[in-house]
């Protein structure tokens, strides 16, 4: 059996809140025997590698491990926030997306667990 390198979303659902130019993402496991894969993979490196041309000031992660969850604060993400962002998204709701979009390998035993 072989590791499988799939996207986020195959794994987790996430959801995205800002506060001035921080943005806070939250990413739960579709399935309990997921999260550990998460915390080993989805690291706040990883989502500064998948952030890099948002160039957030600083990246956070909280793991809440008894909701299978885990929440990212990115500082100074949002262009400056909602009131001084030209961009069209200055709440930063696609930003789930783009951390969703994160490659994340899977080992065979769990691919069972995998959203379509």
């Amino acid at each position: 059996m072989s590791s499988l390198t799939v996207p986020l979303y195959r794994l987790a659902h996430g959801r995205t809140g800002d506060k001035g130019d921080r943005s806070n993402i939250s990413v739960i496991a579709w399935h309990e025997a997921l999260y550990p894969l998460l915390v080993g993979q989805v690291t706040e490196d990883a989502v500064a590698r998948q952030f890099a041309l948002r160039q957030p000031r600083s990246v956070r992660r909280y793991l809440l491990p008894r909701l299978g969850a885990m929440n990212f604060v990115l500082d100074e993400v949002l262009d400056g926030g909602v009131n001084d962002a030209l961009n069209l998204d200055t709440h930063g709701k696609a930003l789930s997306y783009l951390l969703l979009d994160l490659p994340v390998e899977v080992p065979a035993p769990l691919q069972a667990y995998l959203k379509d």
